[in-house]
């Protein structure tokens, strides 16, 4: 009984959980960075925003740090097993194929993209359970608090935010109609959006044309609702129909 104790307390020494501290903290400043750089995608519209940067530059810099604590690693219990399995390399072989895990997540449809989050989520728990798994139990706790906290109210952080947001139009024109991107740009500036550099797609069958593009909001509360824009559209000379959707693209 007393083996087991003390192979238990090696995971709670003074020098253990400096380590597990280290870890969190190095993560929590990881995460903060994430999200400085993940704000400017979720202000432009981006499916990749805030939550999923923060939690992909978390989850990069736990796998980092304990790598550089392998004294640590067990409980300091198994040193030499850790100098002849090299964990590192099993560390790699996880976070690849979990990243290959997190791409089946990420849906598309048309301009709209969905999972990314999710996929970045996923990641961030492969992280946890390699902490777990090399005895960093403090740093795994905390950093799955965060987390699990983060997943539920980083949205509504990124709310509070100034943000743009986007839709994807598809215009039908009736035959021999002409009208140039100024008129579109026009039409839809008339509505408190502006069209996305470089989304314009045209088709054309039979003579009648087939326009599609994205319209970025100029202000969280600027941008029409898609009923107005849709209005807006129906309204339009030669416009024969149209689609509308929000675009996470």
């Amino acid at each position: 009984m007393n083996d087991i104790i003390n192979a238990l307390s090696g995971y709670w020494s003074p020098q253990e959980i400096a380590a597990n501290v280290n870890i969190f903290v190095s993560s929590i400043g990881a995460l903060f960075l994430g999200l400085m750089v993940g704000y400017e995608r979720s202000y432009r519209g981006r499916a990749a925003g805030m939550r999923t940067y923060g939690l992909v530059c978390m989850a990069s810099c736990a796998l980092t740090v304990i790598t550089g604590n392998p004294e640590y690693w067990y409980g300091g219990h198994i040193p030499t097993a850790v100098s002849a399995i090299d964990p590192g390399r099993v560390m790699q072989g996880i976070t690849t194929g979990v990243g290959f895990l997190g791409a089946g997540v990420i849906m598309r449809d048309g301009l709209n993209i969905s999972g990314l989050t999710t996929a970045a989520s996923i990641w961030a728990v492969a992280a946890i359970g390699v902490l777990v798994g090399v005895g960093f139990f403090g740093a795994a706790t905390m950093l799955a608090v965060v987390s699990g906290c983060f997943m539920m109210w980083g949205s509504k952080l990124e709310a509070l935010l100034p943000a743009k947001h986007a839709v994807s139009i598809t215009l039908h024109f009736h035959k021999d109609i002409d009208l140039t991107e100024q008129d579109i740009a026009r039409l839809v500036h008339a509505q408190g959006y502006e069209v996305a550099k470089g989304s314009f797609s045209i088709d054309q069958h039979n003579g009648q044309s087939e326009w599609r593009f994205v319209a970025v909001s100029m202000g969280k509360r600027k941008g029409g609702t898609l009923v107005k824009l849709g209005e807006s559209l129906r309204k339009a000379h030669g416009v024969q129909n149209f689609h509308i959707a929000h675009a996470r693209n």
